[in-house]
């Protein structure tokens, strides 16, 4: 059965700013408080999906959350009229309405956690939303996450929708970001890679000292529950924390898989040759390739200044695989030499293709942060609803919808501005119905 990898990318929000919330992610925090261009960086977002489009990829959109987060902001005790809550949050508590105010949801490899019906033991793609339990603004994603996937993929015969994890720090779950699927093709079972930062119930075992390990090893075992996994197609694997102290946040900082491919810096894991030989046992005789960058070539700082593994490894339709990389990636020296002789090598990766994702960049996240792998037969991909799957017309629609609703330019105190929440507001409830989502946002509840 004919089986496809469909990457959904997160549309950047008409209220894209860069906060600086995100402790142990070291681009967000150097940009902080910097002025942000929505337009410009939704319109990059945009052009990246189209190019895979265009390419033979299977590409779909998914919404970005309603900012700032007038709900919380009222949950918080902020009473009175949308201009008086942004007033008084803005005034009184800078930093929860911040919070509020974040435009994290853009990256999707955090949304979700999805396992393909080849995988699953009721042969239905399952999807578990992330809890980001580790940063405030980002925990309060998951709700309206779920109500988006649900538009999107709402067919029962083929979909499973899960709650996400409890909101506790024992289970921390950031989603795809820690998760990496290795197959022979996308239509066979494969072996679903978890990656963890630390234990949650026992102290004793290594963890990072600096910066916080956000993914629990309890949170993965209970996704790999949820999802009706066998034991024989899950492999746990902890992250290094010594790469985790120098600014890796999530596993795809310093690692990216696909197919019969794992591209991984050599100091990614914990207990690198353990997991290699456990990931290679379950999935079978057949070749896998163990891609590692050694750190005398790219050092684990260029990595994450490049996000060099935060790039998209992909199967063009001719076979080939080809890396999906932001343009920084091009103007390091170390990384473009790397990137260089990578293609020349006896592996699958054949080509490299160089995107300008610097909004995204600038805010913390690369290529791969912005899309979230979900992998289909034939007859899912016709299941799922068609409004979100990219094309000639969708594209053309969407960028006249960013010309009409997004600000080239957002400082700090637009935030607080309740005409960008009233022209917010009307973007996002016309792209509702440009994506035919129903009423996911509470504004329109």
């Amino acid at each position: 059965m004919k089986q496809f990898e469909v990457n959904f990318d997160g549309l950047v929000g008409p209220t894209h700013n860069y906060a600086g919330l995100s402790f142990g992610n070291v681009a967000s925090l150097s940009n902080a408080k910097s002025n942000s261009s929505p337009k410009q960086a939704a319109k990059q977002g945009l052009m990246k999906m189209k190019a895979l489009a265009d390419m033979g990829m299977q590409q779909g959109v998914l919404a970005p959350q309603e900012r700032p987060d007038m709900l919380t902001l009222r949950r918080l005790g902020f009473t009175g009229t949308d201009a008086q809550v942004l007033e008084k949050a803005a005034k009184q508590a800078p930093a929860i309405f911040l919070a509020c105010c974040s435009a994290s949801s853009m990256w999707t490899a955090n949304a979700a956690t999805v396992s393909p019906s080849a995988d699953t033991a009721d042969g239905r793609v399952h999807f578990t939303p992330a809890n980001l339990t580790n940063k405030f603004h980002r925990s309060l994603e998951p709700d309206v996450t779920g109500r988006i996937l649900k538009a999107t993929f709402a067919d029962e015969r083929y979909f499973q929708h899960h709650a996400h994890l409890p909101d506790n720090e024992h289970f921390g779950d950031e989603g795809a970001a820690n998760h990496t699927r290795l197959c022979r093709d996308y239509g066979y079972a494969g072996v679903e890679m978890f990656v963890y930062g630390r234990y949650a119930f026992d102290g004793s075992k290594p963890a990072p000292t600096r910066y916080p390990a956000r993914q629990t090893l309890e949170a993965c075992q209970a996704i790999a529950r949820l999802h009706g996994l066998s034991d024989e197609g899950v492999v746990y694997v902890q992250q290094n924390p010594d790469v985790i102290d120098q600014g890796v946040f999530h596993n795809d900082v310093i690692a990216v898989g696909n197919r019969n491919v794992l591209f991984y810096h050599e100091q990614a894991f914990y207990n690198t040759q353990a997991a290699l030989a456990e990931i290679q046992q379950k999935y079978g005789d057949e070749k896998l390739h163990f891609i590692q960058v050694n750190t005398s070539e790219v050092s684990v700082e260029d990595a994450v200044k490049t996000y060099l593994f935060n790039t998209q490894i992909i199967s063009l339709p001719d076979g080939d695989m080809a890396i999906i990389a932001p343009t920084e990636c091009q103007e390091n020296t170390a990384v473009k030499r790397y990137l260089d002789k990578l293609v020349t090598l006896d592996t699958p990766i054949k080509q490299v293709h160089y995107f300008d994702v610097k909004q995204s960049m600038r805010n913390g996240g690369g290529p791969a942060c912005l899309r979230l792998r979900v992998a289909l037969t034939e007859k899912e991909v016709d299941a799922v609803n068609p409004n979100t799957l990219m094309n000639d017309s969708l594209f053309a629609r969407l960028n006249l919808w960013v010309d009409k609703h997004y600000r080239d330019e957002l400082s700090f105190d637009d935030l607080r501005d309740p005409q960008l929440l009233s022209e917010s507001r009307s973007a996002l409830d016309e792209l509702t119905q440009i994506l035919k989502l129903g009423s996911v946002y509470p504004f329109q509840r």
